[in-house]
């Protein structure tokens, strides 16, 4: 496999950065001068009213149609919000059985985990028990390479912190459909996978550029765990789910490969020894990601989340500001922002849709599972969908792009 397009994934393939590369094509992100802790709530627009055309529901449900095939035997879609609410499902939850695809079928969330990872983070900011400009070396000592320069915790929750991008072939073989088939089950602890990726070199000195990374939300996680003595899963059901009432919404244990019903199945084309294909089936598989994209939720309990982090309920306005501010730096080799300018904020990715619309949240994907979260700044608009993709190498993504666009559309006050 290419070592830029493995090394730009972690958690998040191929289609999960299409979505904002094709939507923004030509419409540079918002963005907010900021320090390294970003900046107060009062220099930070406050959300307007966004203009938005009528719901298409025939658009939306044109979008997911045609299910299962070669590329995606799934997929589920829910919008809500006060601009109108459409939920529809797509293809078969179990290619064996033929069942449909529930509404609120459980899925792998991949990197939307990252936003629940800087939610608890940001919490323990507002609490003071963690400091943005506090560095790495600082709460983990040993931890980062004698020499490093400091890195911040505010640069490991925006994505500034130039630490190295690895590419180990013991934690992604070749990247194929069959490596991934045959090691789904084995997993790496968190300090394993931090400690692999700081044996390459730094990608630039921190807070200079943006590239997204995942070995920024392991060592985030690990700090997490570090400021509060609990686990990282401890952190999010007490402080996430269980005040929001998210029960189907956690961090499994290493070492519980389940998915819990209702799901759809996940699956991945590989090739018989005589030549023709299969799909295997990957549903169980390890959680290994962990705080950087292990997570499991639903579509009702995703939009929920965002529901409750969008209007402030679970952040006080100065973190909440950092939410919906991108750091001013040029984007480094990040194939998830459009342009040449950062994308993701404390937390958050945005993007700018023909027309003018932005709308701030997060993709994800593990093997069988691609999915987002977005919505319009004011909360008019949520998206979340989950797709079932048979590859590793972004097929899906036309459907991601027709999903977003029916639920989002053009900006009508363009």
């Amino acid at each position: 496999m290419n070592t830029r397009l493995r090394r730009s994934r972690w958690t998040t393939l191929a289609a999960s950065g299409a979505l904002l590369v094709a939507l923004t094509a030509g419409a540079a992100a918002p963005a907010f001068a900021a320090g390294p802790a970003g900046p107060a709530a009062s220099d930070v627009p406050a959300a307007s009213a966004t203009q938005l055309p009528p719901l298409d529901a025939a658009a939306l449900s044109k979008a997911i149609s045609g299910l299962p095939n070669a590329d995606v035997t799934g997929a589920l879609v829910r919008v809500t919000g006060g601009a109108g609410k459409w939920s529809g499902t797509s293809g078969s939850a179990d290619l064996t059985t033929g069942q449909k695809v529930s509404a609120d079928g459980s899925f792998r969330i991949g990197s939307i985990s990252k936003v629940f990872t800087a939610t608890v983070a940001l919490q323990l900011v507002a609490e003071h028990r963690l400091d943005l400009d506090g560095t790495v070396q600082q709460y983990l000592p040993g931890v980062l390479p004698a020499g490093y320069p400091a890195v911040t915790v505010g640069q490991l929750l925006n994505h500034t912190s130039g630490l190295p991008i690895g590419d180990s072939s013991s934690i992604w073989g070749d990247g194929s459909n069959q490596w991934f088939v045959d090691h789904r089950m084995h997993g790496v602890t968190p300090e394993q996978v931090v400690a692999d990726g700081l044996t390459y070199p730094m990608e630039f000195q921190p807070g200079t550029a943006q590239e997204y990374n995942g070995l920024n939300t392991f060592i985030a996680g690990m700090i997490v765990e570090k400021v509060t003595g609990q686990t990282f899963a401890h952190e999010v059901q007490t402080r996430i789910a269980r005040p929001l009432g998210l029960h189907r919404t956690y961090v499994p244990e290493a070492t519980d490969t389940r998915l819990p019903g209702p799901h759809a199945h996940g699956y991945l084309t590989v090739t018989n020894p005589d030549g023709t294909t299969r799909e295997a089936d990957v549903t169980e598989q390890s959680p290994w990601p962990w705080a950087e994209g292990g997570m499991i939720s639903t579509a009702p309990e995703l939009d929920r989340f965002m529901t409750a982090l969008f209007r402030g309920r679970l952040l006080p306005p100065a973190q909440q500001a950092l939410l919906f501010t991108v750091p001013d730096v040029p984007n480094h080799h990040n194939k998830n922002c459009a342009g040449t300018h950062a994308c993701f904020s404390t937390g958050l990715m945005s993007a700018t849709l023909p027309g003018g619309t932005v709308i701030w949240g997060k993709t994800g994907s593990r093997p069988g599972y691609t999915s987002g979260m977005f919505a319009t700044r004011d909360g008019s608009r949520h998206l979340v969908y989950s797709i079932n993709p048979t590859g590793l190498t972004g097929a899906e993504a036309p459907y991601i792009m027709r999903i977003a666009m029916a639920a989002f559309g053009p900006s009508a006050s363009s």
